[in-house]
């Protein structure tokens, strides 16, 4: 009997996973509702296209220049909380920039930005020569000098669009600059045509059946005299006026509007500029299928674009290395401290961070080394700690220490800050990071002198005190997102004074211990992101080392369902039992793979 499920074992799942349910607006609307279960969306975000310039009766052989097309982008985010507003820009009467548009999506914002309008002859008034920046940059009049207008107005990576093209004042045709589009630049009048509108965007492989062949956000135009004008750019991009009015964007592209064209005459005729067209929303819900499919079905999906795209929920410990010491210093700031798991709170009292969602895939992981130690101490400061990566999670090197003397007595910035070191005058502590570390403690400014401790995850570094006590270091936090607990994080003791001192004690979590008597500071420990503790160097210089900071750590945690490999194999994986949940811990730089 021949199987009925494309060879694939098991019941064919007969219900619908909803085409990856794809979303179009015309106009803006509250909410939207999405499907039970969605925790991904992609969703395309055009802006309303620009107008083009009008020209007027006082210039007879001049042309203007078109709009800009709407921003375009087409981005892929979380939906696993409530999908708010979402507004549809319109598009811009002549010399008018387009409108936003944006989606509202778990309580942020992503915008796309109107298109910027053309520009006319620098002598026609009101207005003048200027064009506009937007999502895409509107053409310049006939007027070689006259400025185009930038694209990207948003700033964003990818950019959203492109820049207008530049106007020729040339005869015949005057040819003014088309509008920028999301694909390509405006093209350039001539003495023969207007500059044509840059291209759009073709998304129809992401968004099949889309309105408008699925080709958005074309440049409109540039207008030109009866010899020539520009052509709208594919993507709803209006037709420049060959002595004539610009024509309109199209609606629901957010193509730019076409710049109008004088007639050449004695006096010359007015002409309007084309409008730009509206802006689209289109959202595309990738749920996780359920059940078992064929493998015709997978295919038809696949070819359709509506395959839905699979994700995985990870929580994370992300630890930097510990700010070094020098021969006579503070102690060094723990490395920044950053966690997601089971509301565990992050450094310097930041609340638990958001889990994240990847696809699966391999990704670099950097583990931050720990400040080196120096054993020299007349005008240095301890070296910072590095950081480590995972992901677009990035935790901060622990500061390295304050030393002696002038500009190097004050401790250094980091994840936590180191301490302060050793001056006749008053040294601080490093600043920590926000929701990373805390600060470093004070020097004592008097003789003995003594040093601050460095900043730890949890709590500051203590500050020096008479005679020659230096502080501890601040406390690291404590997590369980390895199954047990452990506290990582806590910064280095700082160093004493030789007669009387006394070094500061190393801070819960892996910080070294300061030190007093000509002694070494003791380092952090590895792979607690520890920072390192000061020392007394006796003397002179050179004889006695300060300690060095600790490694840091990542650790990455997913559901049962997941599966990690790690590389190098120093670095480990694990399950959790009972949950099931998979474990990947990195103590040295490598790469997690997610599948």
């Amino acid at each position: 009997m021949p199987r009925t499920n494309g060879g694939i074992i098991g019941r064919v799942n007969k219900t619908s996973f909803g085409k990856c349910t794809q979303t179009v607006r015309t106009s803006s609307t509250p909410s939207l509702s999405l499907q039970p279960g969605t925790r991904l969306i992609k969703t395309l975000i055009v802006a309303g296209g620009a107008g083009g310039r009008d020209v007027t009766s006082d210039f007879n052989t001049r042309a203007s220049g078109a709009g800009g097309a709407g921003g375009l982008r087409n981005l892929e985010i979380s939906a696993k909380c409530a999908t708010g507003a979402i507004t549809v820009g319109g598009g811009g009467s002549q010399y008018t920039n387009g409108s936003n548009s944006s989606i509202v999506a778990c309580s942020v914002t992503y915008t796309s930005t109107g298109g910027g309008r053309g520009a006319r002859y620098p002598g026609s008034a009101p207005g003048g020569f200027t064009s506009s920046p937007g999502g895409s940059g509107g053409g310049s009049g006939n007027f070689p000098t006259g400025d185009r207008g930038t694209g990207n107005a948003g700033g964003y990576d990818p950019p959203e669009g492109n820049p207008g093209g530049t106007g020729a004042d040339a005869s015949p045709a005057y040819g003014a600059g088309g509008g920028g589009g999301a694909s390509a630049a405006g093209s350039n009048g001539s003495s023969s045509s207007g500059g044509n509108g840059g291209a759009g965007l073709d998304v129809s492989p992401d968004y099949p059946g889309a309105p408008n062949s699925a080709v958005y956000a074309g440049g409109g135009g540039g207008g030109g005299n009866p010899a020539g004008a520009g052509s709208g750019g594919p993507g709803g991009g209006g037709n420049g006026g060959a002595g004539a009015a610009g024509s309109n964007g199209t609606t629901n592209t957010g193509g730019g509007g076409g710049g109008a064209g004088n007639t050449g005459g004695n006096p010359g005729t007015a002409r309007d500029g084309g409008a730009g067209g509206s802006g689209i929303v289109i959202v595309k819900e990738l749920n996780k299928a359920s059940g078992v499919w064929n493998l015709k079905s997978q295919l038809k999906a696949k070819q359709q674009g509506t395959w839905p795209e699979f994700f995985h929920e990870l929580t994370y410990l992300v630890i930097a290395g510990g700010g070094g010491t020098a021969g006579r210093s503070g102690g060094g700031g723990a490395g920044g401290y950053r966690a997601s798991f089971n509301c565990e709170t992050s450094g310097g009292g930041g609340s638990s961070e958001s889990s994240l969602e990847v696809k699966p895939g391999s990704f670099p992981i950097t583990v931050g080394a720990g400040g080196a130690s120096k054993n020299t101490w007349f005008g240095v400061q301890g070296n910072d700690g590095n950081d480590s990566v995972f992901s677009t999670i990035t935790s901060t090197g622990g500061g390295g220490a304050g030393g002696n003397i002038g500009g190097a007595r004050d401790g250094r910035p980091g994840g936590s800050g180191g301490g302060g070191g050793y001056c006749g005058t008053q040294s601080n502590g490093g600043s920590g990071t926000a929701n990373q570390g805390r600060d470093g403690g004070d020097g004592y400014p008097g003789s003995p002198y003594a040093t601050g401790g460095g900043g730890g995850a949890s709590t500051a570094g203590g500050n020096g005190t008479s005679p020659g006590e230096a502080g501890a270091g601040g406390n690291g936090v404590a997590s369980t997102i390895t199954g047990s607990s452990v506290t990582r994080a806590g910064g280095g003791g700082g160093g004493g004074d030789n007669n009387p001192g006394t070094g500061g004690s190393a801070g819960p979590g892996g910080g070294g211990a300061g030190s007093a008597q000509c002694a070494a500071g003791g380092n952090g420990t590895a792979n607690t992101g520890g920072g390192g503790g000061g020392a007394y160097g006796g003397p002179s210089p050179g004889t006695v080392a300060g300690g060095a900071g600790g490694s840091g750590i990542v650790v990455v945690r997913g559901p049962s369902a997941v599966t990690f490999s790690v590389s190098p194999c120093t670095n480990a994986t694990s399950t959790h039992s009972p949950t099931g949940d998979k474990i990947a811990t990195f103590t040295v730089s490598g790469t997690l793979t997610v599948s």
